[in-house]
């Protein structure tokens, strides 16, 4: 079977999205796990966006060795040789050059001409081609372009050098047998097609990004750009595990394979939604809570006789586990570590130390835990790894005849305690400002959100906070059974990454 080859762009389209800002240590963990994943191409960045990006790229170059790794850049000397720095060390790098090509783009923001245009595409190829063979070129806002254009453009940067031609529907405009018959009509026109790999970049503003991908692929596109959860600029871009699992469980129709290995992505889900602090929905395909569910009495009777009859895919091809190991208070190290194996943690001992300290801790509080609820000890430990101000602790109190009032001791990152207290609103509120006092870093909280991890009265309660500083948005994660203790440990997770954006970039 032909292989579709897998462009993840989690770490550059993916962190587009409005609030899911990473730094360099978050990106080089998503990097790592995308590697395990067997993804074809990580698109690591936009080096010259920032120079945290420029650093993060360059980072990931000289870690991850078995991806190609590409470097994003608009058709201009600059981002071409910026882009070339960061990913100079790679085994093997990759330049992906974009210029916008429809003439909404041309006459509205870039006030230029089809010639014009024409002429910078195939220049900034020819500069990219000095430094790599490696070289992508996208027609940006192509489903809005007149596919004449798209035809002459794939020609030239072809002639240029580039060996990657990837068809953008930038805002999601297209419809599935639409932008199908764009991608067949550049095979038919473009007479030198046959020198490059054609690919596909969907978004989902109307929800149509797989589909739209997929139609592709079966028009004869061999590389598809997708992001972990489908997370991205707006609506989000194409689902990496929705193409994958889409094409392995369709072999018969498709025909096509890809060199994912399936069995890590969940365990990749479940990473870039605790990183970015994008909750996956409990409908999502592949990786949502209810994706291998089943609460009809008719659907169970059938799943229990044989999961086929309900289930088209085996729950651990996605790195779910099939079996439910249930346990608690008694159960021991060894116990405990075959449950995080299974659902795909691997953790050196001194993290799993930590991880069974607190599962101890959870279990003289719950009667059972839950898979959820240790996916949710897990990603809380891994937060504090890398803190700079740690909660020691919380007191608090309120009613509704009384001032709520919250009393907070840290831990400063040279080992001082510092405590304070402060009233508030509410207990949330009270703690906040408390925390506030003592970390003195002006920000605002933008947002507040509060869910159950897993059911019953005694439920792990997970908190994300958003805060504002300076215009940049920094997320933040907590979870803890007691609610407000949670929403202290996701506001000092917040201000964390705060300081240490500041740390980078001082």
């Amino acid at each position: 079977m032909e292989r579709v080859i897998i462009f993840d762009t989690t770490l550059r389209d993916g962190e587009q999205a409005a609030g899911g800002t990473l730094n360099i240590q978050e990106k080089l963990g998503i990097a790592r796990q995308l590697e395990k994943l067997s993804v074809d191409v990580i698109e690591a960045g936009f080096p010259i966006s920032s120079p945290g990006d420029f650093e993060a790229v360059r980072l990931i170059a000289k870690e991850i060795h078995t991806p190609i790794i590409c470097a994003l850049a608009r058709a201009h000397p600059d981002d071409i040789d910026r882009a070339w720095e960061a990913v100079e060390k790679a085994k093997r790098p990759r330049i992906h050059v974009f210029l916008s090509a429809s003439d909404i783009h041309l006459l509205y923001q870039l006030k230029k001409s089809r010639e014009e245009i024409l002429g910078m595409s195939r220049d900034m190829v020819v500069r990219a081609k000095k430094y790599t063979d490696d070289i992508e070129f996208s027609p940006m806002d192509a489903s809005r372009t007149e596919p004449e254009y798209i035809y002459q453009i794939l020609e030239a940067v072809i002639d240029a050098g580039a060996t990657t031609v990837n068809i953008p529907d930038t805002v999601g405009y297209a419809i599935p047998d639409e932008f199908g018959s764009l991608i067949e009509g550049i095979f038919q026109n473009v007479p030198n097609i046959n020198r490059a790999v054609v690919s596909v970049h969907c978004h989902n503003d109307l929800g149509l990004a797989v589909a739209n991908s997929l139609e592709s692929v079966k028009r004869g596109a061999r590389q598809v750009e997708c992001t972990i959860n489908g997370i991205g600029e707006r609506a989000g871009n194409a689902s990496l595990e929705e193409i994958v699992m889409a094409i392995r469980t369709r072999k018969d129709f498709f025909n096509l394979t890809t060199n994912v290995e399936t069995r890590q992505i969940y365990k990749t889900s479940r990473l870039v939604s605790e990183l970015t602090g994008f909750t996956v929905q409990p409908n999502k395909a592949i990786v949502g809570a209810n994706a291998f569910s089943h609460e009809s009495g008719i659907h169970q009777d059938g799943v229990i006789k044989m999961p086929i009859t309900y289930e088209i895919m085996d729950p651990r091809t996605v790195g779910i586990p099939a079996s439910s190991l249930v346990l608690g208070k008694l159960s021991g190290r060894h116990a405990f570590r075959e449950r995080l194996a299974e659902l795909g943690y691997s953790l050196n001992e001194e993290d799993f130390d930590r991880a069974f300290s607190a599962f101890k801790e959870l279990a003289d509080k719950k009667k059972e835990i839950t898979d959820r609820d240790i996916e949710s000890l897990v990603a809380e430990e891994q937060r504090t790894v890398s803190e700079v101000y740690h909660i020691d602790r919380i007191q608090v109190s309120c009613g509704d005849r009384g001032i709520p009032t919250a009393a907070v001791r840290l831990i400063a990152p040279d080992g001082q305690v510092l405590a304070d207290a402060a009233l508030g609103t509410g207990p949330v509120d009270a703690v906040c400002k408390a925390i506030n006092r003592l970390v003195g870093v002006p920000n605002v909280l933008t947002e507040f959100t509060v869910k159950s991890v897993t059911e019953g009265i005694d439920a792990i309660g997970e908190v994300l906070i958003r805060i504002e500083s300076e215009s940049i948005t920094y997320t933040g994660r907590g979870a803890d059974t007691d609610i407000i203790v949670a929403s202290a440990k996701a506001y000092v997770n917040a201000l964390n990454r705060l300081l240490a954006a500041k740390k980078v970039a001082g």
